[in-house]
């Protein structure tokens, strides 16, 4: 089992969580709600407006997002849905965890000041005009930003 940050369509309720819920997949456990402990851009950007990760730390904000407990079935799925390693790389990640929740064992709970570390889907492959674009603290297909989440 490994561990795994989410930030973008990933997350519970948005257009790809069906994939973390999906037992054919693979096993998908929610242990927490987190935020990076550096500053990372997440930007919206494509034809698709597809969240990224980008891999520029100190930059941006502290990205909220869930933290999850994943089988290896379903991280090897979702590394061939995120594209490893043309768009995106799977790198590891602190976090500070704000809340932890019901799936999450002792042992996980007593982390040292509340901070961990998993895997999150970053990109060091990104067009030279991404990283000015807007930074955002949290992802939402359908937030504020005007820039919903098209399907391929």
């Amino acid at each position: 089992m490994a561990r795994l940050f989410v930030y973008g369509t990933l997350k519970g309720g948005q257009p790809n969580h069906y994939c973390m819920l999906d037992k054919s997949i693979g096993a998908a456990q929610l242990l927490a709600t987190a935020v990076t402990t550096e500053k990372f851009p997440l930007v919206i950007a494509g034809e698709y407006n597809i969240p990224f990760l980008l891999n520029l730390p100190g930059q941006g904000h502290r990205v909220h997002g869930e933290l999850y407990r994943v089988d290896e079935r379903l991280l090897n799925f979702l590394d061939v849905l995120e594209d490893i390693p043309a768009t995106y790389q799977r790198t590891l990640v602190m976090l500070t965890v704000e809340e932890w929740l019901g799936q999450a064992d002792h042992e996980e709970r007593s982390a040292a000041g509340g901070v961990t570390e998993a895997f999150v889907y970053s990109t060091t492959t990104y067009q030279l005009d991404w990283p000015s674009l807007p930074h955002y603290e949290s992802y939402d297909s359908r937030g504020h930003h005007g820039l919903e989440y098209i399907r391929k």
